[in-house]
């Protein structure tokens, strides 16, 4: 599924520049594997009240996109030290839409991540202000079939949170997204956005070669962490894709300038 956006969807948005490598040095690296992006179409209306008023939200054809990003990370380390075997790897999922700021400057905004490591959780929250959670996870490959498993144990969720999802991969060859295409709207993201609880907006940055992305289905979804966040939806995604992973740099987050 690769639609080509339309002067109208494009809205002059430069998706682009935020793909090259900033001119600066990274604060700490990673390896993300075994991606599936899983996406469904939503109504941008249902996600602006969950979204802060100083972003807008990014939409594709005239929709919002809201996804489900299961994977696992291996190599996690700032740039003075090498990887900590208690630290460095673990499977995460997150949930996340896209937003930008005045036409510009497009990224993620995430309405939650899962991790299965507590110490990269807390981490996460006191130095990046992002709603990760604790979660018992699984993540098994074999061949072209991923089985991804998480419930969330946090005690800062009170519903259940959890999922059974089953990737099969369907092209054996892997290619990258052209730009203006879905593909590339809703994989080839490199900025995030957070903001602390008095409502300060935050602005990360990663950096990677492009995805290599394969065409792929889910045999099983079962999952409550959309409905969760606020954004219910039908059982089967609108979009699935899968990637067996980048390198990626970290850069700091930076204040955004109202």
């Amino acid at each position: 599924m690769t639609s080509t956006l339309t002067p109208q969807t494009s809205a002059g948005i430069d998706r682009l520049s935020v793909t090259r490598r900033p001119d600066e040095s990274a604060i700490g690296f990673h390896k993300w594997a075994n991606l599936s992006f899983i996406h469904w179409r939503v109504d941008a209306e249902l996600l602006r009240p969950l979204v802060p008023p100083l972003l807008e939200i990014d939409t594709y054809g005239g929709d919002a996109w809201i996804g489900l990003v299961p994977f696992t990370l291996t190599g996690v380390r700032p740039w003075w030290s090498p990887a900590m075997p208690w630290l460095s790897a673990f499977h995460e999922t997150n949930v996340r839409t896209y937003v930008h700021r005045d036409g510009r400057d497009p990224g993620v905004w995430f309405f939650s991540l899962d991790a299965a490591r507590l110490i990269a959780v807390e981490i996460a929250r006191r130095f990046w202000h992002l709603p990760y959670f604790h979660a018992r996870m699984s993540l098994q490959r074999e061949e072209r079939t991923v089985d991804y498993a998480s419930a969330r144990r946090d005690r800062r969720c009170q519903q259940r949170a959890e999922l059974q999802i089953r990737t099969v991969i369907e092209d054996a060859e892997t290619h990258s997204a052209e730009p203006g295409t879905l593909e590339h709207f809703l994989a080839e993201r490199y900025l995030l956005y957070c903001s602390q609880p008095n409502g300060r907006l935050y602005c990360g940055r990663v950096w990677h070669s492009a995805y290599p992305l394969q065409a792929a289905r889910l045999e099983q979804c079962r999952q409550s962490l959309l409905s969760v966040a606020g954004v219910p939806v039908p059982e089967n995604p609108d979009h699935v894709l899968f990637s067996p992973g980048v390198t990626v740099d970290i850069f700091p987050l930076k204040s955004v300038e109202v």
